[in-house]
């Protein structure tokens, strides 16, 4: 059962209350390159992605803000650090959120001047709580940045905004540590209502990062709790995309794009299905139907096992039979294959 959670209006979309998980990333191209962030937000917006988190660490930057917003039509986040001013500037060019740390941007009169602007041009908030930003008091209540201990640090940071009077509030607990990661957002979840940004921090390269972040994000999401997510990898801000959309297909909070099984083959199979299974779902990403496609190896797990398909393929000996919902419609040579389900495919 989904949590429920407060819901959110950002830019032209909303976060959390009864609204669909949404999938976000962040540029990684250095933040004063105002055309490659515009072309790499571009190539987000291409990818599916919903909401895209643009660094601004100085003053400078505030111009690569306003170009995305010229450039782009998802809402665009605006990563700040220490300098409250960088929160305002960005405002005023246009920015549909803010992710700050409230402890982190000085005194309260700050944190006040940036909840009142945020409140006048309904600007949501997300605070950015991880393992390393944990207050230091907080710290040597606990020993370490644990659960409890990150919990209460995003707790404190909801108040001081509540302090102000601001209360459209999105949060993150970010570990890279899996289990604390999954038991800080249970804590957060229990004990508030606002939606909840998940993601585990500093996850790795493409293989661990995705690993690591599919255990995290999969299991809260599978418990109800999530509003929108960020795969991070040290890799293309494109692949965080995909990944994202991914991991909610898996857990069947995506059914904009079609779902792909493929057997993990085995001394019966007699194509190249490996090869065959990665074209297949390479051809997919531009797919828009909720549909499942099987690639199976042979007749075994083909139109059997397979059955609850949509459409697939069952491996023979140099060739393939062509299945719809277990019904085999023809035989087809091993060349054939790909351009032939992809036929069957665009008549669904």
């Amino acid at each position: 059962m989904q949590r429920n959670s407060k819901k959110i209006k950002l830019g032209n979309i909303f976060i959390g209350g009864d609204s669909k998980v949404t999938v976000q990333s962040m540029l990684n191209v250095p933040a004063h390159d105002i055309e490659g962030n515009v072309r790499q937000a571009l190539e987000l917006e291409k990818a599916g992605c919903e909401i895209v988190r643009v660094a601004v660490p100085d003053i400078e930057t505030v111009k690569t803000v306003a170009a995305l917003k010229e450039s782009i039509s998802i809402p665009l986040v605006a990563d700040i650090h220490f300098n409250h001013k960088l929160a305002l500037e960005s405002l005023e060019a246009g920015v549909d959120k803010i992710r700050i740390n409230p402890g982190n941007i000085g005194a309260d009169e700050n944190v006040k001047a940036v909840a009142e602007a945020c409140k006048r041009r309904g600007v949501p908030i997300r605070i950015g709580v991880n393992s390393g930003s944990v207050e230091k008091e907080i710290l040597a209540k606990y020993g370490a940045p644990t659960p409890d201990a990150m919990a209460e640090s995003a707790m404190y940071h909801v108040r001081l905004l509540q302090k102000y009077d601001f209360d459209d509030i999105v949060i993150s607990i970010k570990s890279s540590n899996v289990i604390n990661m999954i038991a800080a957002y249970r804590k957060v979840a229990s004990i508030c209502d606002y939606p909840l940004h998940l993601g585990v921090t500093e996850s790795g390269t493409e293989r661990m990062g995705l690993i690591k972040s599919s255990v995290g994000i999969g299991s809260l999401l599978c418990d109800g709790i999530g509003d929108t997510i960020r795969v991070s990898l040290t890799d293309s801000p494109v692949k965080e995309v995909y990944a994202g959309f991914d991991i909610l297909k898996a857990v069947d909070l995506d059914n904009s794009s079609p779902k792909l099984v493929s057997c993990p083959t085995c001394g019966r199979t007699k194509i190249d299905l490996i090869g065959l299974a990665n074209k297949v779902e390479n051809e997919l990403r531009n797919v828009k139907k909720s549909i499942t496609v099987a690639v199976m190896g042979c007749v075994v797990n083909g139109p059997g096992e397979a059955k609850e398909a949509d459409i697939g393929i069952a491996g023979g000996d140099g060739c393939a039979v062509i299945f719809k919902k277990g019904e085999i419609l023809r035989k087809v040579s091993e060349e054939e294959i790909l351009s032939e389900l992809l036929k069957e495919i665009e008549k669904l």
